[in-house]
């Protein structure tokens, strides 16, 4: 079976990939791409996308009925999955996943898609295993990491800022940014490879891991 994943920016990439190799294994195989920035649902589903707009979710309609196609000429024998993997930031739950099941729905043929939503952010799933942070940066701050509540809506990039980068987030956030995506994508890489799958105390992040195993159970065997 082959899954491809389709995330929002560079850091979830570095994640993912390092993550996916433990969770995806062979003779399955796997893909990720990143976008620049989550972007917004066009408001026409049927519209095509802006060539210069290179969020995911603008793009989103339009990629998701390419995959259809794509994986509808595999073939029986050769199993494909797409998985689409972004923050909720300061959205509504459960009404980011019905738009985002519509956009699935309207597309004929359609492929086996699952859509995993970090909360509130990806940094949710690298808090979600604190040893990991701790193995990353042993000199990470202790209190400020369990004061964090897991997948709670509380800035969550900027707790992980505040507990493990030198001077916090205020002293991030003035070097702007381009060092705010740098760093966010270090400790993606960091952090990521120490994370214990069953350990990991995220809800957001159990279910991508449920979602992928019960893809290869269900869905893979003719792979």
């Amino acid at each position: 079976m082959h899954f491809e994943f389709l995330v929002e920016d560079l850091s979830g990439e570095e994640l993912l990939n390092a993550l996916l190799p433990k969770l995806i294994p062979d003779p399955h195989t796997f893909t990720v791409k990143h976008y620049k920035g989550i972007g917004r649902l066009p408001k026409n589903l049927d519209s095509s996308p802006d060539p210069k707009r290179k969020q995911l979710l603008n793009k989103l309609p339009s990629l998701v009925k390419g995959y259809g196609k794509t994986f509808a000429g595999y073939g029986a024998d050769y199993r494909a999955a797409l998985f689409i993997v972004c923050d909720l930031d300061d959205k509504c739950l459960k009404e980011l996943r019905s738009q985002l099941v519509k956009v699935l729905n309207d597309c004929i043929p359609r492929p086996y898609t699952k859509f995993c939503i970090a909360i509130e952010e990806m940094e949710a799933w690298l808090l979600g295993d604190i040893q990991a942070i701790k193995r990353a940066y042993p000199n990470a701050k202790d209190a400020i990491l369990e004061s964090y509540r897991n997948d709670a809506i509380c800035d969550t990039w900027e707790l992980l800022a505040n507990a493990i980068y030198p001077g916090g987030v205020q002293k991030l956030k003035e070097q702007g940014y381009p060092s705010v995506g740098l760093q966010k994508r270090n400790w993606a890489r960091d952090i990521t490879p120490f994370i214990r799958m069953e350990k990991n105390r995220s809800p957001s992040f159990q279910y991508l891991v449920n979602k992928v195993r019960e893809a290869i159970v269900e869905y893979g065997e003719a792979s």
